[in-house]
């Protein structure tokens, strides 16, 4: 029998989620399950989890998350009404087939709440650690898109790639949802965009990308929707959605080069967080992942407030 339908809350026009925690600290199993509830009970749309392997750290510590497709159905298993995804899948982390499956998987526990994060990945110290291939990760990317893009919305491929070799693949049972679960790119990059923005649904801007105001996401939607028309979708029909760094009186996020970007992060009341997004909001943004310093219970409790303004405005 299909997974019971899962409720869904009053929307509200902007969708707000929130990442947890990566390797800014050590962060037992119990404490992320207890802020994935958190995420739920305060009225957040989704949470969402690094597909990472390893960073090394200052001060010559290396550190690395909980493996994101375990953890990912686990938390798919004690919530009951948040959507949540990676931020995002590297496809250079598994065969294709088998991520596809993975999702289709993690889809059907979760009741139908996947959304399917997929990008090349960056981090060379984690694919040289766990021996994947660094080189031509664009390209490997674009075989392994097609792969899962059609195992999840058809049910079947056979592919003879330069990268991945699949034979009548099928993949039963299917996803949940009939056509598989919403997919987006986590990439602004010309070349990734033209890999994917003619069937994926959404795609995804990291805060340090556009510089975490609203205009600089504006100027990046621009240039993403421009490609999308001339990749022949209608105006608006591939989602836009972005990556906000919110300090709440954190020391200062202590993660891999990728946070070494000089950018601000928005600070203030819950009227003036609200307000930031309210702004991405107003320049097209459809969903949002908050990246909070500190990222702790008493933090996602805090954007509670924020959530109240911005359902109140």
């Amino acid at each position: 029998m299909p997974p019971a339908e899962v409720p869904r809350p009053m929307s509200r026009p902007l969708r707000v989620g929130v990442q947890l925690p990566e390797v800014e600290r050590r962060v037992e199993w119990p404490e992320l399950v207890t802020m994935a509830r958190t995420a739920e009970d305060v009225g957040l749309d989704s949470i969402w989890l690094g597909d990472h392997l390893l960073y090394n750290l200052p001060g010559g510590v290396t550190r690395g998350p909980w493996e994101v497709w375990t953890s990912l159905a686990a938390l798919a298993a004690v919530t009951e009404r948040v959507e949540l995804g990676p931020l995002v899948a590297s496809t250079s982390f598994h065969a294709p087939a088998m991520l596809a499956k993975m999702a289709s998987t993690v889809d059907a526990i979760s009741g139908g709440r996947l959304i399917l994060g997929l990008g090349c990945g960056w981090n060379r110290r984690e694919f040289e650690a766990y021996g994947f291939p660094y080189d031509h990760r664009v390209a490997r990317f674009e075989e392994a898109y097609a792969i899962i893009r059609d195992l999840l919305r058809d049910g079947r491929v056979d592919v003879e790639g330069t990268y991945y070799r699949v034979r009548d693949c099928v993949l039963d049972p299917g996803p949940t949802r009939p056509g598989g679960p919403p997919l987006m790119i986590g990439s602004a990059s010309p070349r990734m965009l033209g890999i994917t923005l003619p069937t994926v649904d959404a795609w995804n801007v990291w805060w340090s990308v556009y510089g975490n105001t609203a205009t600089g996401f504006a100027d990046v939607r621009a240039r993403v929707e421009a490609a999308a028309v001339a990749a022949g979708r209608g105006a608006g029909e591939v989602a836009a959605t972005a990556a906000v760094l919110v300090s709440l009186g954190g020391a200062g996020r202590v993660m891999g080069e990728d946070y070494n970007a000089p950018v601000s992060p928005v600070r203030g009341s819950a009227s003036d967080i609200a307000g930031h997004l309210a702004e991405l909001a107003a320049v097209g943004a459809r969903h949002l992942q908050l990246v909070l310093d500190p990222i702790t219970r008493d933090s996602i409790e805090a954007i509670g407030d924020v959530l109240a303004v911005l359902d109140a405005g």
